[in-house]
């Protein structure tokens, strides 16, 4: 069997790996989608930087509308333009888009099943000093609930870039969420990515953990933790939360015994709550989930925030210890 991880970053255990934010692939990858296919358009409710669509809006100005402060004349307009042929992509922080528009998104969008792709940019409590309102935990449970609705939570840069270009080549509608702060860029170039499987990135035996977004690197580095205690952790990327890959994950899950999930979001609704489902329909085993547990963030450092609210490394290692503890009552 091929082992996963040479489709990792090498560097992936220094101190020196590179860090760059979710966000920024997007970007690149908007931008390659864009030079592809003239069909594609973006818009953006005055965040075009910060949502890093700035170089299409340069590169492509023909196709690029700036709505304003505006999120929920943001969605249906690009809803009109993908009845019209085109491919629009919509960004905003995810606080507002799709927490401010989700009617919109649903009526205009999800019922009509056009290729709208939404960019929810800021999620989760990494962003930091801007706070609760800022800090959107509930997108996920949000729009993996609207039928048609594809949701994907890339685990770096590289893969939201992948993610990105393709979503541009599907003609349904898709949520992408990407994070503010700079992040391990843990894949590479050559690292697989798919809209429907999910990625093994570590072969284990005793406990599966299956991660999203920024939690994928947490993940990585709680089972190079728990190898130290001779306990072997399957580490699945699960970017593509829905259509989940539930055949990989109870695959999985079947071998382990035990599973984890990790996210930075709230997991009632979340990756967790897929992944319970999931369990519950084709292989029920324990489970733990790590993520935000019934609460609002607050506003404080990225690091610090993920520390407080448990979404790290040691809080993973700690949960996979005790659900394999309960795989053997």
């Amino acid at each position: 069997m091929i082992d996963p991880q040479q489709h990792l970053n090498p560097d992936l255990t220094s101190k020196e790996i590179k860090q760059e934010p979710i966000r920024s692939g997007f970007g690149r990858g908007l931008l390659e989608a864009g030079t592809r296919d003239k069909q594609i358009v973006a818009l953006c409710a005055d965040l075009t930087e910060s949502t890093k669509m700035g170089e299409f809006a340069k590169s492509f100005p023909d196709r690029f509308v700036e709505i304003g402060v505006a999120e929920q004349n943001l969605v249906t307009v690009a809803a009109g333009m993908a009845l019209a042929g085109k491919i629009p992509f919509v960004s905003s922080y995810a606080a507002f888009s799709p927490g401010r528009n989700w009617e919109q998104i649903r009526t205009t969008i999800c019922l009509n099943e056009i290729p709208v792709k939404i960019v929810g940019s800021h999620a989760g409590v990494s962003v930091g000093p801007d706070g609760a309102t800022h800090q959107m935990l509930e997108d996920i449970a949000l729009m993996r609930v609207l039928p048609h609705m594809t949701v994907v939570a890339p685990a770096d840069a590289i893969e939201a870039e992948k993610a990105t270009i393709a979503l541009a080549k599907t003609s349904t509608p898709a949520y992408i969420r990407l994070a503010r702060e700079k992040s391990p860029v843990i894949t590479t170039e050559n690292s697989p990515f798919s809209l429907s499987k999910a990625q093994v990135l570590r072969l284990g035996k005793h406990v599966t953990i299956v991660a999203c977004g920024t939690m994928v690197y947490q993940a990585l580095m709680a089972a190079e933790e728990l190898a130290k205690h001779k306990i072997e952790a399957e580490v699945i990327n699960a970017a593509v939360i829905k259509p989940l890959d539930f055949i990989t994950i109870t695959a999985s899950v079947r071998k382990t015994g035990a599973v984890v999930t990790a996210e930075e979001g709230q997991i009632a609704g979340g990756l967790g709550g897929a992944v319970a489902e999931a369990l519950a329909d084709y292989h029920p085993a324990p489970l733990r989930r790590v993520g935000m547990l019934d609460r609002f963030g607050e506003s404080g450092e990225p690091n610090e925030l993920l520390k407080h609210f448990g979404l790290t490394a040691p809080h993973i290692a700690e949960a996979a210890r005790e659900v394999i503890k309960r795989k053997k009552d």
